[in-house]
């Protein structure tokens, strides 16, 4: 055998190393995407408009009309990726034993798909798939966790995740919301903070609570509320509104009425903007578009478009995830309902503090 033979052979016998995909111009990569909730939530849909623009943006996608088509149906295969979402539901179906039957479901469905790269959208899909998959071969990308993602155990540290995980993680820009509310509308010095119980809401609601008592807000958090009754929303707002100056709500998803049925966010939402009168300030846009006033925006649409521009560097640049830093987007605009504005009459204060508006939006999809 000569020695150039010799080591061809021992080459072709060595492991691939890294987490690229084989040869993308003769195997396609297969990436999966785990969303924690369902298309019709809004965060969802702008998490997916971000997801899509990056991966169109990179290459894998040859042209807008697969985004749509993913969109509609789940799937979609272009030129390099064949692309396959699966849904939770956690909004909706988020007892223990619900969860539980989603997780084994999906596992199932990922282990006939194969995949070479998995994204995993928000916090229940990032606590269990993320464990799920900690330490495996296939590298995993998040985005939307609340909070610092090492509450969850897949990263060593946010510098140097040190697994096969990382991700992008959702900073919560509250404090600065109240700020801008406050030059919008002074005298702003009593908050009562509402949250669902859920993974999702727990986090913000704390964070606002801690806020307040270190003096960081220039208001105090009066009441925080975080249930997951209907009822005891309903009645603990009604009864704390007239006390308060404003609500910082958290999100709204898994709420029940008294019979134990799931009550939809949307209509959560009509009721509050119906029956309170007061300015809001909420965690992201996605709740402005239903109808409250005001947030200092943290994007959806760049937690998928920044979860993708990782797995980018993973996939075509051999990057080992466990070297890329987790890090949160950068605090995005301030963002005023001016539908919401004219109910609790502030025309003239949207008027006359025009300037420190980012983004004024007429949008109220709880309404509807």
């Amino acid at each position: 055998m000569s020695i150039r033979y010799a080591l061809l052979s021992l080459i072709l016998l060595l492991p691939l190393s890294g987490f690229a995909a084989e040869n993308p111009e003769t195997k396609k990569i297969n990436i999966a995407v785990v969303s924690s909730y369902h298309p019709e939530y809004i965060w969802s849909q702008m998490t997916n408009d971000g997801v899509l623009a990056a991966l169109l943006e990179f290459g894998y996608l040859d042209d807008s009309k697969q985004g749509e088509k993913y969109t509609r149906t789940n799937h979609v295969e272009s030129a390099r990726i064949v692309l396959q979402k699966y849904w939770m539901d956690t909004k909706r179906q988020n007892s223990p034993q619900q969860i539980a039957r989603s997780f084994a479901r999906i596992t199932d469905e990922l282990t006939t798909f194969k995949p070479d790269l998995v994204f995993l959208g928000d916090d229940n899909a990032a606590n269990y798939f993320g464990n799920h998959y900690l330490d495996s071969k296939i590298p995993v990308v998040f985005w939307g966790v609340n909070g610092v993602p090492l509450k969850y155990g897949l990263l060593d540290s946010l510098q140097k995740p040190g697994h096969n995980i990382t991700g992008i993680y959702q900073a919560g820009y509250h404090r600065e919301g109240v700020k801008q509310l406050q030059k919008l509308i002074p005298g702003i010095k009593r908050i009562a903070v509402f949250s669902d119980d859920s993974a999702t809401g727990r986090p913000n609601a704390k964070k606002m609570q801690r806020y307040g008592m270190q003096g960081e807000l220039g208001a105090e958090v009066v009441k925080m509320v975080i249930t997951n009754s209907f009822e005891t929303w309903q009645k603990e707002a009604l009864a704390i509104q007239d006390q308060v100056d404003a609500f910082f709500i958290s999100t709204h998803n898994t709420l029940r009425n008294k019979d134990g049925n799931h009550v939809d966010y949307l209509d959560v939402a009509r009721w509050h903007l119906k029956n309170i009168h007061k300015p809001e300030i909420v965690a992201a846009a996605f709740s402005v578009k239903e109808g409250f006033l005001s947030t200092v925006d943290d994007s959806a649409f760049n937690q998928g478009y920044e979860a993708v521009k990782i797995a980018h560097s993973i996939l075509s640049e051999g990057k080992n995830p466990a070297e890329i830093s987790s890090y949160a987007p950068a605090q995005g605009p301030f963002i005023v309902n001016s539908w919401r504005a004219k109910m609790l009459g502030l025309e003239d204060r949207i008027k006359e503090q025009s300037e420190i508006i980012d983004q004024l939006i007429d949008e109220h999809q709880a309404w509807k």
